[in-house]
């Protein structure tokens, strides 16, 4: 047994000795990883957005802007001004002039965009998409929430609060990828779980204020009996507000979506009902990580795209106004 001791005893030395060189190794890959990932300030990478006023894209924004600080780079967001496809086409015609690092965008419309998206990626421009898709361009993956489950939510929201009966409507944006997926669960889900309640209109709410409060008061005087209305944007639902504080219909539940300070604040004082929350950051975080990697990449930039997730869910969570107040921190 003793003779055994100094082969032990050499045999520990050299594993040591291995295990010391490995975890050498690993740090000096990491710190070179941690340098490869870091970009330079001349790179620009470019969020394109519409009605690019509202409070909806700021956090989006600031966790595109999150992440490229920590990976070095600059950031310019440009958002239509209204709620305007060749708007929005023009603009992102005129980003691509400029040859940016990257483009994360958000598409006003599923398939209007596919031509000009195609574009930028045959240009060598990457290109993700988040909030709203275009499923048929070339761009390789969609960063946001699952939509028809929003829908499939919001309608096991309002029948809780209205005790699974009456009759409810919804105002949207028929033209937009994410809307429809969200009137589509809505529906789907009223018609399918719950007998005593009906979808009685679907009317287009255009994204605006106002014009979200003029279809409202519409379905307001064509159905006195109507029990809840689900929006599926943050204008739509302050919209409808407001056609019921003017028609007096206090007991009217209101689903909104989305977390700007209006809502929140007709939360707390009970004119809007509950609202979905998106995970507008982790959109934009996460947008700049995609598209920074398939920059980096020595791939084309369609084969590196195929590389990454197709579609990341951000999630999904209700606000009501027993929980309102941790959401305006973003606004103080």
């Amino acid at each position: 047994m003793k003779k055994l001791i100094p082969i032990y005893t050499i045999l520990i030395i050299l594993f040591g000795f291995y295990i010391y060189q490995v975890k050498d190794g690993l740090f000096h890959n990491n710190t070179d990883n941690r340098e490869r990932l870091q970009g330079s300030l001349n790179d620009e990478f470019v969020m394109v957005t519409f009605q690019g006023g509202i409070d909806y894209w700021k956090k989006a924004l600031k966790g595109f802007e999150d992440a490229a600080g920590k990976l070095n780079v600059s950031v310019v967001y440009r958002g239509s001004a209204n709620y305007d496809l060749h708007e929005q086409i023009t603009i992102l015609e005129q980003v691509i002039s400029k040859k940016p690092a990257g483009i994360a965008l958000s598409a006003i419309n599923p398939t209007a965009l596919n031509d000009t998206i195609n574009k930028a990626m045959e240009a060598g421009i990457p290109v993700v998409l988040f909030d709203s898709d275009a499923p048929e361009s070339k761009a390789g993956s969609f960063l946001g929430t699952n939509n028809y489950v929003a829908g499939v939510k919001g309608a096991d929201k309002l029948a809780s609060d209205l005790s699974e009966e009456g009759k409810v409507a919804v105002i949207t944006l028929p033209n937009q990828q994410n809307h429809k997926e969200r009137t589509e669960g809505f529906m789907n889900t009223i018609k399918g779980k719950y007998p005593n309640m009906e979808v009685v209109q679907v009317l287009n709410g255009e994204g605006n204020q106002l014009v979200s409060q003029q279809v409202a008061e519409e379905i307001l005087t064509r159905y006195p009996d109507i029990k809840g209305i689900f929006a599926t944007e943050a204008n739509g639902g302050v919209g409808v507000a407001d056609a019921a504080n003017k028609l007096l219909k206090e007991d009217l539940k209101i689903l909104s979506f989305d977390v700007d300070k209006q809502t929140l604040d007709y939360i707390k004082n009970g004119d809007i009902s509950a609202t979905l929350a998106q995970g507008t950051w982790e959109m934009g975080y996460w947008a700049m990580h995609f598209l920074f990697e398939q920059k980096e990449s020595s791939l084309s930039i369609e084969d590196a795209s195929l590389l990454l997730p197709e579609y990341v869910d951000t999630g999904l969570s209700i606000v009501t106004n027993q929980n309102v107040d941790t959401y305006y921190a973003d606004y103080k």
